[in-house]
């Protein structure tokens, strides 16, 4: 999912975005195959087994999915033909160029397996055959997904979704399974108070927000 989602905002860029991306996403495989080189299986599940270090990703990810949905609030603005204004551009301009922290952890993961499949190579070989294969596979996944869903919005809508179930997927992966073994019978009521607040919020200023837009979108067809 986090690849899909790289290759579904790379759709927004332009080529010149496109090809700089990419070559990041591929210098990275390329460079980074000594450490990749002296991982284990024993010392990877170590690391997933520890509950320290799987929290820590989820801060990791929940970082990763407010810039990605900062960006599609930001494009939908655009879309739907909003003026943004200095700050909202420059957040726009941020969200955009921002590739993502997430993906990065995945190509290294990538590549610890490739080197595992293929015991007896040459590790910077099979490294930058790997980086050759990101920089051709990450351009033409996102020319193909422009081209089966040219809409902008829908791609939009897409994206969204992807890091709504991402970030819901990602932090149940990550407490490491402590909140089922964890149970408890009393009710936080200050914190259950505080998440209906949220939510009531939430719910009025969308529908403050739906009101203005449709106002808006009236006041120009008159």
């Amino acid at each position: 999912m986090v690849s899909f989602n790289f290759a579904l905002k790379l759709t927004y860029h332009k080529a010149v975005g496109i090809t700089a991306t990419c070559m990041l996403a591929a210098l990275f495989v390329g460079l980074v195959w000594p450490y990749a080189a002296s991982q284990s299986k024993t010392q990877i599940t170590d690391w997933l087994n520890a509950p320290d270090l799987m929290l820590d990703t989820s801060v990791l990810l929940t970082v990763d999915v407010f810039f990605q949905i900062t960006f599609c609030v930001m494009m939908a603005k655009k879309i739907a033909g909003e003026q943004l204004s200095v700050v909202q551009r420059a957040i726009y301009a941020v969200a955009l160029w921002f590739p993502g922290l997430l993906i990065f952890p995945v190509l290294f993961a990538l590549l610890v397996e490739i080197i595992f499949s293929f015991p007896g190579n040459d590790f910077s070989t099979l490294s930058w055959a790997t980086a050759t294969c990101v920089l051709i596979a990450t351009p033409s996944l996102s020319y193909l997904i422009r081209f089966l869903l040219p809409e902008k919005d829908l791609r939009l809508e897409l994206m969204f979704v992807v890091n709504a179930i991402t970030a819901i997927l990602g932090i149940i992966a990550t407490v490491n399974g402590r909140t089922a073994v964890k149970g408890t019978n009393s009710v936080e009521w200050d914190a259950l108070a505080g998440f209906l607040l949220i939510i009531a919020a939430g719910t009025v200023a969308g529908i403050l927000v739906n009101r203005r837009s449709i106002r808006k979108t009236i006041s120009k067809l008159q």
